[in-house]
């Protein structure tokens, strides 16, 4: 079975990510053509969007995601011929767990290290940075080759270790709330606020493909946002439009902003 690619990637407007479903559309040929089950790379959550507008055209495979953890970020996605139980496939996830003198990593330190192996980000997954110890979810097929060059991650001697999904524990994720007014829920109007920079600045980041709005790349600063939009900007972090509480006196928006530390 020859599928039609371009076909299939017409409604994407994002021209970056047509490459990466192409490769996922290889694998449902592969699937298909030869009835065995393969996995995609760790994706985001908009890339996994983008990857079900695909899959769930094609009645010959069925799929599911798994990131480690129930509300994992990055996920990849297993792919399978319908007729397959679910609950007979293999983890494609190895799991290692880091400890040693952590104190003030973050997670770009760890991050780092491993894409300072040689390893592609999209064999990483989640990164979950506890008190005492640091876990990292990576692909099975690069867990040995992790294991036994990982020594250090910036300047600092680590242990690493490989540990079951069982032992996979969430963080608790850490967030400064302020509150500001909005004129709107414009994008840059946001930005502007929760980053204290000016709507030039914010306009400028948006045109240059600085920021997502939930994992999605926006390059229009008039984009709404709607409660509970996650917002990245590049260079200042992560940020939640958490709540409203209404309109102020002079008619502006009472927003709750959450800033992700």
């Amino acid at each position: 079975m020859k599928i039609d690619k371009e076909a299939l990637t017409s409604h994407i407007r994002d021209k970056d990510k047509i490459l990466d479903m192409r490769k996922i559309i290889d694998k449902i040929e592969i699937v298909i053509n030869k009835h065995i089950v393969t996995s995609t790379d760790f994706l985001d959550p908009y890339e996994r969007y983008l990857a079900k507008s695909i899959l769930n055209r094609f009645v010959e495979i069925d799929y599911l995601e798994t990131g480690g953890y129930p509300s994992a970020e990055r996920k990849v996605i297993i792919i399978y011929p319908h007729y397959f139980d679910e609950n007979n496939l293999s983890d494609t996830l190895s799991y290692i767990r880091i400890t040693g003198d952590l104190e003030g990593l973050n997670h770009k330190d760890y991050l780092g290290a491993i894409l300072g192996l040689g390893i592609k980000r999209s064999k990483i997954g989640d990164i979950l940075v506890h008190e005492s110890y640091t876990d990292i979810i990576i692909k099975e097929e690069i867990s040995d080759f992790v294991l036994l060059n990982l020594e250090k991650i910036g300047n600092r001697k680590v242990l690493i270790k490989e540990i079951s999904k069982e032992d996979i524990q969430e963080p608790i994720i850490s967030y400064k709330e302020i509150k500001k007014t909005l004129s709107s829920y414009r994008l840059d109007v946001f930005i502007s606020a929760a980053y204290n920079i000016s709507r030039q600045e914010s306009l400028h980041l948006i045109e240059s493909g600085y920021v997502k709005v939930n994992w999605e790349p926006i390059i229009k600063s008039s984009k709404e946002l709607n409660v509970g939009d996650m917002i990245s900007v590049r260079g200042y972090g992560r940020s939640i439009l958490y709540s409203v509480e209404g309109k102020s006196r002079k008619g502006k928006i009472v927003a709750n902003i959450r800033l992700i530390l």
